[in-house]
């Protein structure tokens, strides 16, 4: 029992910090910070956190739950979504390795979006700066790779801490942009970016195994 303690905190824990990097939410609080009005206030960063929170939180769910069907209606398998799910989270490790704000999350065009609205909480923050393509392919992976309802139960506790900590950062961010400067924001993408890179590179390898395996 003592065991399967151990594996499960290890098994939440790969969950937690996997989601936690591909969000990126102090990236996200830059970006909420920068196209908001000078006056933003705690009220509003508590506001605007609290609905983006739930947004990731609601869309993951129904990721989970519905995501698989839904590519398995088009005759998708597990292994090509992790392949390419693979591909793209590359991609936002190269651009975080750089200090860059990975595009794969978001266009330039959605982001001049966020100029235009009063209201950024559920787009762009939510969704697709937060909930982008690569916490999509993420969640379909470990989802697909549970093998019981009791790590799918710990993909949905994870998403619950993930959610949790990006409204405290999203509520904070005013005092984290202050505090972290632009060199502290690059730093903390960097290292993001290595565990994202490293995410990938497994995503990959086991995607093409699990393809070449019945050739």
């Amino acid at each position: 029992m003592e065991l399967n303690y151990f594996a499960h905190l290890q098994t939440l824990l790969h969950y937690s910090v996997g989601l936690i990097t591909i969000l990126n939410p102090i990236a996200a609080a830059a970006i909420m910070i920068s196209s908001s009005p000078s006056n933003l206030t705690k009220e509003d960063t508590k506001e605007i956190g609290k609905k983006a929170a739930l947004t990731v939180m609601i869309a993951s769910l129904i990721t989970i739950f519905l995501g698989n069907a839904i590519f398995e209606l088009f005759g998708i398998t597990t292994s090509s979504v992790m392949v390419i799910g693979g591909i793209i989270l590359l991609l936002m490790s190269i651009h975080m390795v750089q200090g860059k704000i990975p595009e794969t999350s978001h266009s330039s065009e959605e982001s001049k979006v966020t100029m235009l609205k009063e209201d950024i909480s559920v787009i762009p923050i939510g969704i697709p700066i937060l909930f982008g393509p690569g916490l999509i392919s993420t969640l379909m992976i470990f989802k697909a790779k549970s093998s019981s309802m009791l790590e799918i139960l710990l993909l949905v506790v994870a998403v619950s801490i993930v959610c949790l900590i990006i409204y405290l950062t999203l509520k904070n961010a005013i005092f984290l942009t202050k505090v972290l400067g632009v060199v502290g924001l690059k730093i903390m993408t960097r290292i993001m970016g290595l565990v994202v890179g490293a995410i990938a590179a497994q995503f990959i390898v086991f995607g093409i195994k699990a393809l070449w395996q019945p050739l």
